[in-house]
């Protein structure tokens, strides 16, 4: 399965299950397995690069399971071809966010100007809560 052009994912580690689906469907849902299961083995997959990997694992989430493995469960759709192009799809999608480097943060000091507003409305409101308080007079 083509990722990008120069990432492919072997057919081999993408094993899909049909499952019969919830929702609407009418009687055709209680006869036919349309839902796909979508398992990406990811802990025997070697085409995808380490540091992508790592941030493949975060993108995942709930989605993957304890072994290592993606699973993707797709039900949008009334037919299983479309179910199993669903699921094909957002799988590709996962990957190709996981494949995006994320800009390194470059540290930043804030502007005198920030600093001097930021003085300047710590001040303020401090007056405010100043006037609030009632100073009691003895005389």
């Amino acid at each position: 399965m083509r990722i990008t052009a120069a990432l492919d994912i072997d057919e081999a580690e993408i094993e899909e299950r049909f499952v019969r689906a919830s929702g609407p469907g009418g009687q055709n849902v209680n006869k036919v397995s349309t839902a796909v299961e979508l398992r990406f083995n990811l802990a025997a997959n070697t085409s995808i690069p380490p540091d992508a990997r790592g941030r493949l694992k975060r993108l995942a989430g709930r989605r993957l399971t304890t072994e290592g493995t993606i699973v993707i469960q797709a039900d949008r759709f009334r037919s299983q071809e479309q179910n199993r192009a669903d699921a094909r799809e957002r799988l590709t999608d996962l990957i190709k966010e996981a494949l995006v480097r994320p800009k390194p943060r470059i540290k930043t000091k804030p502007s005198r100007g920030a600093r001097e507003e930021r003085m300047k409305t710590k001040s303020v409101r401090g007056k405010v809560k100043k006037m609030r308080s009632r100073k009691v007079d003895f005389d």
